[in-house]
């Protein structure tokens, strides 16, 4: 373990936070099925952007210091980027469902390693570019193109992946200029403008009941977020970032107790192609790194 480090705490935090953005992702899942999606991640990013600023007001420079970029381009459609993609990956729940979204968007960081080498002129080596087919044929036997049953659908979910492994890529290339509290603080301001620019139209009055689903929507947001930062200051990346797969075990099991749906058993033998892939690719990036 690497002095300072706590990997067994940051093992847990990582845990927690994928339970909590599962529950997160399940009331979603049920709001944006009885609201429009763009209201529903609107407010949601009100709660997250007041989260960004009160954080960035107790680091060192307060907001002045956290929103100093020479990249404001960039940093700001990183952050439309993300809104984008949060919207298209909700809409994906109440079309094919939390399970089925969630195994194909495990794809992303399988994309990531692809597209790292024509973006940011990273080396891919035969191990990785195997890997990233080996992963691609999980994605192949999720959709079932060829048995007759597949469902255009299926291809929204695959492209809120394609859309965050791009974010993923342009963060990589923001924080050779920028520090981790500017692009954080980047990603949730410029995400809620741009969210209430397009969703305030979409205003939908809230029964009750949803009105505290919303709240516990924003809280999740909040908590995961915090965990997530807390879980980075205590451990490496490296050591806790595969534990982060838990996150389509945990939605898998509100999708099938919560919203009765069902884990077909090539979803389920994709999923695991796909984890393998993508946890076999980022120990080739380790061992790179090393």
């Amino acid at each position: 373990m690497s002095q300072g480090y706590n990997t067994k705490l940051g093992i847990w935090l990582m845990i927690a936070t994928t339970f909590v953005f599962a529950i997160q992702d399940g009331i979603s899942r049920h709001l944006a099925s009885e609201y429009n999606t763009l209201m529903v991640v609107m407010i949601r990013y009100w709660f997250f952007a007041s989260f960004v600023i009160v954080l960035s007001m107790r680091h060192a420079g307060g907001l002045r210091a956290a929103a100093q970029t020479a990249q404001p381009v960039l940093q700001s459609v990183r952050g439309i980027l993300l809104a984008a993609e949060i919207c298209v990956m909700v809409y994906a729940f109440t079309l094919v469902g939390l399970i089925e979204s969630l195994a194909i968007f495990t794809v992303y960081p399988l994309l990531v390693a692809a597209l790292s080498g024509p973006i940011l002129k990273e080396p891919v080596g035969w191990r990785r570019w195997a890997a990233i087919l080996v992963g691609f044929v999980g994605v192949l036997i999720i959709l079932q193109p060829s048995a007759g049953v597949f469902d255009p659908a299926a291809i929204v979910p695959f492209c809120s992946a394609l859309m965050f492994a791009f974010y993923a890529l342009l963060t990589r290339y923001a924080a050779k200029k920028d520090t981790a509290a500017t692009s954080f603080f980047w990603t949730g301001v410029v995400g809620a403008v741009f969210m209430t620019i397009v969703g305030i139209w979409s205003w939908e009055p809230m029964i009750p009941a949803d009105q505290f689903w919303m709240g516990c929507l924003c809280l999740t947001g909040v908590l995961g977020h915090f965990l997530l930062i807390k879980c980075y200051e205590v451990a490496e990346a490296s050591a806790v970032q595969p534990f982060a797969y838990l996150q389509f075990v945990f939605v898998s099991i509100i999708g099938l107790i919560v919203f009765g749906e069902v884990l077909r058993s090539n979803v389920a033998l994709g999923a695991v192609i796909i984890v393998m892939a993508g946890l076999f690719t980022f120990w080739r990036e380790r061992v790179q790194s090393r």
